[in-house]
């Protein structure tokens, strides 16, 4: 690839069509040889363009319904032969094989086939390229003599150096190569998972996960952190990376984390629902008739925590709502829509990120990676609600039906909390909440001091046992009427006798929810 004269023949062979005809006639005008198969060629000798097809290369039609075609000698030892090596040279004269310069293949639209409802293994099967990844190593393994194209939009680069110098800058090349590596890997990534996903595998003996870039962010956790936003192909649809963002600045590293525990909190609601999150933790929950309803009561909840928080709501926004929300500092606000009114009104804070969101999937199960230094953690995400556990009750008195509804909501909410954690609760909003503290009685004392006096007759949700019966206590000193937690310490009977002594009643699910 070092002069013009030896840049004489360009492989074209792609799903994505998009500018490949412009493209070609471009390298056609500055004296390539297009080789091409199957509806590539056929598009270009659509457009009145010269092709020369691959089987007339190979001498060898293809077979097997197009699966073999390009995996050949006369393919592959053009695209791996080393120009600057004589002997390589040599050897291409001796077996009648010319030499390849650029090559331009993408592959199977493999990722769009297994998106479609209902696809059939068969069709997913057929979709998985295997000339295509082949010919885009070899080209990128020989960066040295090949300039490799697996995306559309590097089109205009190459072109623009061709004509200007003749050839591609190794630079480039080698920038191109990269660009397959990464290419392949996630198409080989997506079909592992598919296929492992088929077979049943749940604890395969490597995973490879990827992603595609969503967004470069400003910096991360703080200003001297780097940071990017990348998206899950086939990830869910209730995802942060799938919102649509109506208005505002563009999101920070801190704001998608928020945004996200939010929306995993406002989902276990079926009745309308507001929480507002800080620093990953809810600070407010609130439920009602309506989205303003639901939003004054979460704000209520805690109306100092709340400034500068994310809010996010399981209805529409109305302008009732806007209203509201209007004259309080946030810095985002997530709904599965807005009225028109609640835009004109929201839309006048310059500031604020509006993000609507479906709700389609707000179940769909997912896979929560956790990296470590040097490793990954990979669990299965906590999908166990309120309805899932095994309610027992050991204590003397039951809860009323009003507890037992706080309950609920308490225990929907401190599963979100980071542990230990504990929340104070009545049936319609969170009164106090306890977060990421070394020993639960801590976290109890900093969520009833702030629930205050709305602690008397109100409900405590831990999201693990209580390993003495301290925590009992400290709820029974602040009027609490009724506890649930999941049991199993040693010690139940300790928390049990407190809080009959206490006249508490106590509700065991069974189901922890430590969240680290």
């Amino acid at each position: 690839m070092e002069g013009a004269a030896r840049m004489k023949r360009a492989l074209i062979s792609v799903s994505d069509k998009s500018g490949v005809v412009d493209f070609a006639k471009e390298l056609i005008d500055l004296g390539f040889e297009i080789l091409s198969t199957g509806g590539t060629k056929k598009m270009l000798e659509e457009n009145n363009l010269p092709v020369t097809a691959v089987d007339e290369v190979t001498g060898f039609p293809e077979i097997l319904e197009g699966r073999v075609k390009t995996l050949h000698p006369f393919i592959h030892g053009g695209l791996l032969a080393k120009k600057n090596d004589p002997s390589h040279m040599a050897q291409l004269e001796e077996q009648g094989i010319k030499g390849i310069d650029v090559v331009c293949v993408n592959l199977y639209p493999f990722q769009k086939t297994i998106e479609k409802p209902g696809v059939t293994v068969e069709d997913a099967i057929e979709n998985i390229d295997i000339g295509g990844p082949a010919m885009l190593r070899a080209s990128a393994k020989n960066h040295e003599s090949v300039a490799v194209i697996v995306d559309a939009t590097d089109y205009g680069q190459v072109l623009n150096e061709l004509r200007s110098n003749g050839n591609v800058s190794l630079e480039t090349r080698r920038k191109l190569a990269a660009k397959v590596y990464r290419h392949t890997a996630s198409y080989d990534a997506l079909i592992a998972e598919y296929m492992t996903n088929l077979a049943g595998e749940e604890q395969p003996e490597r995973v490879t996960f990827t992603y595609e870039l969503k967004q470069s962010l400003r910096y991360g956790e703080n200003p001297h952190q780097k940071a990017t936003f990348y998206e899950k192909p086939l990830g869910s649809k209730f995802s942060i990376a799938r919102a649509k963002q109506l208005h505002g600045k563009e999101l920070s590293f801190n704001n998608i984390r928020d945004a996200d525990a939010a929306l995993q909190i406002v989902k276990e609601f079926g009745e309308p629902a507001a929480v507002a999150v800080k620093h990953m933790n809810p600070c407010g929950v609130g439920t009602g008739e309506n989205a303003a309803d639901a939003f004054s009561k979460a704000y209520e909840a805690d109306p100092t925590s709340i400034f500068g928080g994310i809010i996010a709501f399981n209805r529409e926004v109305d302008g009732s709502a806007a209203n509201i929300l209007k004259e309080i500092f946030l810095e985002i606000i997530i709904a599965p829509s807005f009225t028109e009114e609640a835009l004109n009104i929201l839309t006048t804070k310059k500031n604020i990120r509006l993000l609507t969101i479906s709700f389609d999937e707000k179940n769909a199960p997912e896979k929560v990676l956790t990296s470590i230094e040097g490793g990954l953690l990979l669990q299965d995400q906590d999908a166990l609600g309120f309805d899932d556990a095994e309610l027992t009750i050991p204590t003397k008195r039951k809860p009323t039906e009003e507890e037992m509804e706080a309950l609920k909501l308490a225990w929907k909410v401190v599963k979100h909390v980071k542990s230990n954690a504990i929340v104070v609760a009545d049936e319609a909003m969170t009164l106090g909440v306890g977060a990421g503290q070394m020993n639960r009685v801590g976290a109890a004392k900093i969520a009833i001091e702030q629930a205050g006096e709305r602690a008397r007759g109100a409900v405590l949700a831990s999201d693990a046992f209580f390993p003495m019966s301290d925590t009992v206590e400290e709820a029974a000193k602040a009027g609490i009427a009724a506890i649930i937690q999941p049991g199993g310490s040693i010690r139940d009977e300790d928390s049990i006798k407190a809080a009959d002594e206490h006249g508490i009643a106590m509700v065991f699910t069974g189901v922890r929810h430590f969240k680290h």
